[in-house]
């Protein structure tokens, strides 16, 4: 892709924590927007973030990255290890496909 041009992209985080998230996020927002001038939207806590109506986002850019934020343990986007969207169990006990759910909101954020 040529440098410069505009693109919106998404970032989540999912399948629980481990170390140096918070560092990979730092370096895909780096690139994104110092390297292509890209705007990244953090989707937060993983799938489910885009199972929200509005979608849970909030925009990346450097401003993020101050302080001690490669230090801290975890992820600044929040994470989910539980409901597949494919098989994702209701409070009623049903399992329900929420894919096209997802699929949905990533639409939403221009995805």
């Amino acid at each position: 892709m040529a440098k410069g041009k505009k693109r919106r992209i998404g970032l989540l985080t999912s399948g629980g924590d481990c170390a140096g998230l918070n560092a990979a996020i730092r370096a895909v927002v780096c690139r994104a927007v110092l390297g292509y001038g890209w705007e990244v939207v953090g989707i937060r806590e993983g799938t489910a973030g885009l199972l929200e109506r509005p979608p849970l986002v909030e925009e990346l850019g450097m401003h993020v990255f101050t302080g001690n934020i490669l230090r801290m343990g975890g992820t600044i986007l929040g994470t989910v290890n539980k409901g597949d969207p494919f098989a994702y169990p209701m409070p009623d006990g049903t399992i329900v496909d929420r894919s096209n759910e997802v699929i949905e909101g990533f639409r939403e954020l221009g995805l």
